[in-house]
């Protein structure tokens, strides 16, 4: 089993690298006409990808599609960092959907048991309105604030195998998923979910004096809507044979180690994938059915709100507006600003920023306007070339960035001629707690 995977990933990278890197004249016109990107376009260090995709309508609203590119190179690894989250979340509540058991859905409570030395388990969430943890809260926080530790929780729902096979199924076969986020886990531990129990215990109730010894250890034994055992991926390996390695050192127990950092057995997700993804929650429709998650009507309602909600327009968790601002999330147009954002553009997206790479997986909409198109873009902030060192260029280099490139891009969609209007109100959702 070990052996056919490796032969058939192997296969699968030789055949991604018969795809060269893909500019589109168009949008580097767009891009120079702005005067904004001269020094990004002039070097090959921010190692810059972009991939803008336009929407247009037909007379009953349905989308269509045309992606310009710029940089883009599926074989040029970036750390997608927190982008991975965005997938945790659609894939959790398709397997809640799959199991289909009564009772169970992604407010159910749950808790975690411990794994393995080092890990921590989970009996309550403080920050949700019942104290209690659930999947829909977990992917709440993932989608408002990028919350590390509740995309850990997923991943340990979904588990490492589950994770990456139903993406490979999807057709999304060169994203890997490998480990949880700040966590010094080994790759081994990262292959071990643990146990998960789902619902309430039941509460203690009165006994009646004739109840034999069976009846008594029923009433206080814990009663679980499902139980998913503790699972460690021994079947499959998902790290590339070939090292990535990237920069010229990286900082490890305060010491300087000057020689590059090692990527291989990190997560990656290359930006044609995550604009798919986005595509597949957004417009269904307009991808195969291959591609789709298996998603309820409500819980794309719930994934639209989250998705575009901003930190000021919830409750719990409730954020310090000085911590976490409406742009927190939002990089593109908003980025290099603390300022509330309009009501008027809605951003839904993921974003991303570890390692210098920063990232923005966005569907933009202004309503007022009737404006939207789709941005997927990363930059790499790491002008030093030393990894863990937290100097990297982010204020400077990689907030800019996202906040010209969205604007740019809005602007140009303002001008852009369309033959017929959208229909938005899809995305016309209400945001509360």
């Amino acid at each position: 089993m070990m052996k056919y995977f490796v032969l058939t990933a192997t296969i699968l990278f030789s055949s991604i690298n018969l795809n060269a890197q893909k500019t589109d004249k168009e949008l580097v016109k767009i891009l120079k006409k702005s005067g904004k990107f001269k020094e990004i376009l002039d070097s090959d260090k921010y190692e810059v990808q972009i991939l803008y995709t336009q929407i247009d309508r037909d007379a009953q609203n349905k989308p269509s599609f045309r992606t310009l590119s710029y940089n883009f190179d599926p074989n040029r690894y970036f750390y997608p960092a927190s982008t991975v989250k965005f997938p945790s979340v659609l894939l959790a509540l398709e397997k809640l959907n799959s199991l289909k058991i009564k009772g169970l859905d992604k407010n159910t409570p749950l808790n975690i048991q411990k794994a393995f030395d080092g890990h921590e388990g989970v009996l309550g969430d403080s920050t949700s309105e019942n104290g209690k943890a659930s999947i829909a809260h977990y992917a709440k926080k993932i989608l408002l604030v990028s919350d590390n530790d509740a995309y850990n929780r997923l991943y340990e729902f979904i588990g490492q195998q589950e994770f990456n096979d139903k993406l490979f199924s999807k057709g999304y076969r060169s994203t890997r998923i490998l480990h949880r986020l700040s966590v010094p886990y080994s790759i081994e531990q990262n292959k071990i979910t643990p146990a998960i129990n789902f619902g309430l215990s039941a509460k203690k109730r009165n006994i009646p004096p004739y109840a034999d010894r069976v009846d008594r250890m029923e009433v206080f034994m814990p009663e679980f809507i499902f139980r998913q055992p503790l699972v460690i991926n021994k079947t499959k390996n998902y790290v590339p044979q070939t090292p990535i390695k990237k920069g010229i050192g990286y900082m490890k127990d305060d010491r300087l180690i000057n020689e590059p950092f090692d990527f291989t057995s990190k997560n990656f997700f290359p930006l044609n994938e995550q604009q798919e993804v986005l595509k597949a929650v957004l417009f269904p429709e307009a991808v195969s059915a291959q591609k789709r998650f298996n998603l309820t009507d409500e819980d794309y309602q719930f994934l639209y709100q989250y998705m575009s909600q901003l930190p000021s327009e919830t409750t719990y968790p409730a954020y310090d507006p000085k911590e976490v601002w409406d742009s927190y999330c939002k990089f593109l147009m908003f980025g290099d600003n603390k300022n509330p954002m309009p009501k008027n553009i809605r951003i839904f997206n993921k974003v991303g920023d570890a390692y210098g790479f920063l990232l923005d997986n966005a569907y933009i909409v202004d309503f007022d306007k009737k404006i939207e198109f789709m941005v997927s873009a990363v930059i790499y902030c790491n002008s030093d070339g030393v990894f863990n060192d937290d100097k990297y260029d982010y204020d400077t280099v990689g907030f800019p960035f996202y906040a010209n490139l969205g604007k740019v891009l809005y602007e140009y969609e303002t001008k852009r001629k369309k033959k017929n209007l959208p229909d938005l109100s899809k995305f016309r959702v209400k945001y509360d707690r």
